[in-house]
């Protein structure tokens, strides 16, 4: 299925500014707006967050799944797609991320 209609399928996010990415030490690593060209990103890892508690391993591997064919260009164009990127990463490591909301005023 195609990005796109994936979308379709998740929560809404108009709730959300951004959300903030944490590692283990509590670190922001990452900070993920909720404004255009990243909106996808911020409905695809809520989704996760909420599925999974967390960006872990297997959250990871489903959300690479989510993002369908752009999954397909950020493998052939690593750095093009961050979000993805990032992603791809998690599912080679034990390492899990904890997603901090930023709500919108």
């Amino acid at each position: 299925m195609a990005f796109a209609e994936n979308l379709k399928k998740l929560p809404g996010i108009s709730h959300l500014s951004a959300l903030r990415l944490l590692n283990s030490e509590g670190e922001e690593v990452a900070l993920i707006e909720n404004k255009p060209g990243s909106v996808g990103s911020v409905a695809v890892y809520n989704h996760l967050a909420q599925i999974y508690g967390a960006i872990t391993p297997e959250a990871a591997v489903k959300g690479v799944e989510i993002y369908a064919e752009h999954s397909d260009d950020a493998r052939l164009f690593p750095g093009k797609h961050p979000n993805i990127d990032r992603l791809f990463q998690l599912t080679d490591k034990a390492q899990t991320l904890r997603v901090k909301p930023v709500f919108a005023l």
